[in-house]
């Protein structure tokens, strides 16, 4: 354990190091606060990434969506379900993965490491359209899909593993679960705040390379070096999860395209930034999805998904295609030449 902890200090001090190096004395001073946990940095004072014009104008128009409280939740059968659900969705390793109490069908992530706080965070991947949105036809699989079919897709793709019985508890727990975090919402509401945020395309293609670094200077100190995150105390689940290797998404994912990886980590990450005091650049989400995007994971079989190929999405990273861009363009871009074709 000292070892480790010798080792981390070392990799922070490499961090300041490249820093000071660039000359961005000011900022070092609170990368240094931020590596070694001592306070939050301010992230518009070390990159200037503050929302644009127009989309912190969007967001001050609308009221921003609040998920219920689990406070709420009555002392009966049914608020007995629903807790069990969002603890399921907390911990789902605890119960469904290798070393799962229930069942062993995952692969050691949490549904919450994708669905911040349980689904609950704007602009976190949150459930709060989920209630109000199923049962949906999905162009992913061509058919009308429900809340069990949208809850295995999760787990086979971003737990890279088996499918929930439909009739499990635990299925209907995590059902009944999103289903509450989402009663407020209608169709037709007016909130923001729900799924991901619209982050810009970039007008050059998304650079793996310079991905690395972004990587290595802001995230390796959570996921690990080499992508392997890190474990719980209980040797069940993970404090910070793997973005790639084995035990991470698989190619089925829906982080496993750009734009969803980079709004993801533009409005959230590195962990405890926000929506609206973002800390990445554009650039830098972009190029961190690439680069983590670009390194190995399990491969799920995806021959049956998309069966209109009109639908398949402009970052999908496997063909084929209706276009005649190449794979790679549609993995790392640049997206616009292939919108307007298909248009």
């Amino acid at each position: 354990m000292e070892e480790k902890k010798l080792y981390q200090l070392l990799h922070h001090l490499t961090i300041w190091i490249k820093v000071l190096t660039l000359g961005i004395i000011g900022s070092s001073l609170l990368l240094i606060g931020y590596s070694l946990g001592i306070y939050p940095i301010d992230p518009q004072q070390v990159s200037g990434t503050a929302l644009s014009a127009d989309r912190a104008a969007r967001i001050s128009t609308g009221s921003m969506w609040q998920p219920p409280l689990l406070s709420s939740l009555p002392p009966n059968r049914e608020g007995d379900l629903i807790r069990y659900g969002h603890e399921l969705i907390a911990h789902t390793a605890v119960y469904l993965g290798p070393k799962g109490k229930v069942r062993q069908i995952s692969n050691g992530m949490n549904c919450q490491n994708c669905h911040l706080k349980a689904g609950t965070v704007p602009y976190g991947n949150n459930y709060g359209l989920v209630a109000s949105k199923y049962p949906a036809f999905r162009n992913r699989s061509g058919t009308i899909e429900g809340f069990g079919k949208r809850v295995n897709d999760c787990i086979e793709r971003s737990l890279n593993g088996q499918p929930l019985d439909p009739e499990s508890k635990e299925m209907k727990a995590m059902v009944a679960y999103m289903k509450w975090v989402g009663k407020d919402v209608t169709k037709d509401n007016e909130n923001e705040g729900f799924g991901l945020i619209d982050l810009p395309l970039p007008e050059q293609a998304a650079d793996p390379v310079k991905g690395k670094a972004v990587y290595q200077a802001y995230c390796s100190r959570c996921h690990g070096d080499n992508g392997e995150g890190i474990l719980a105390e209980n040797g069940l689940e993970y404090t910070y999860p793997p973005l790639f290797g084995e035990n991470s998404y698989n190619t089925g994912a829906g982080l496993y395209r750009l734009s969803r990886f980079a709004a993801f980590v533009k409005a959230n990450m590195p962990y405890g930034v926000t929506f609206d005091n973002p800390f990445l650049t554009d650039e830098e989400a972009w190029n961190v999805a690439a680069y983590v995007n670009s390194m190995p994971r399990p491969e799920k079989d995806l021959s049956m998904d998309w069966p209109d190929l009109s639908k398949k999405p402009f970052d999908h990273p496997f063909g084929p295609y209706t276009d005649s861009f190449p794979e790679i363009q549609h993995k790392y871009g640049p997206f616009g030449p292939l919108i307007s074709a298909n248009k």
